[in-house]
């Protein structure tokens, strides 16, 4: 929040993993968001998000842009409603650079990699063992890969945080997510809002 007051642009999003995965991908891109005066700032849940868009609603000039997830969309689309005056949607967020992970940042991260692209991440971490326990378990055996993964990138404290990371920077140029790669093209544009 400090580095915020006197950021040019803020990128507001709902947890640490959002913040790291489009740090991840704006360095990949060659982009530095400290240098550009752009701050990613963690609001801690979607419920804050009329807080922050009024917060930094009030300093002139500052461009305010984020990423949430699908089923949180509502709350950014009713708090850019209320700072603007004209309704915003799910579908217009766009229009003022949020965009939405559907159903949420993993999710993206999943769809983004083949299985034995993950599965390859997995193994480079020596975690591949622990994937593989998740998925003999006979809760989530006869479950698709795609829920597998994501269980198990959520099971374990921190896990989510370091492979928001490792996946990003393991995802190849053609299928980054586009969510966060739309995030970061906004935040370089001359003429975002």
């Amino acid at each position: 929040m400090a580095r915020a007051e006197t950021a040019d642009a803020v990128v507001l999003v709902e947890g640490i993993s959002d913040q790291i995965a489009i740090e991840t991908l704006a360095a990949r891109m060659g982009r530095d968001l400290v240098d550009e005066g752009i701050v990613i700032v963690p609001i801690g849940g979607a419920h804050a998000a009329k807080h922050f868009i009024s917060l930094f609603a009030e300093r002139p000039g500052l461009k305010t842009s984020g990423l949430c997830d699908r089923a949180e969309a509502v709350y950014f689309a009713r708090a850019l409603t209320e700072r603007t005056g004209e309704p915003v949607d799910d579908i217009g967020l766009a229009d003022h650079g949020f965009f939405i992970c559907d159903p949420d940042l993993e999710a993206e991260l999943i769809r983004s990699m083949t299985r034995a692209e993950i599965e390859s991440v997995l193994e480079s971490e020596d975690d591949l063992p622990a994937f593989r326990t998740l998925q003999k378990q006979a809760a989530w055996r006869d479950r698709p890969f795609p829920d597998q993964m994501h269980r198990w990138l959520r099971s374990v404290g921190l896990r989510n945080l370091r492979y928001a990371r490792l996946l990003v920077l393991a995802a190849p140029q053609d299928r980054l997510p586009r969510p966060l790669v739309d995030l970061v093209d906004w935040t370089g544009s001359t003429d975002r809002a």
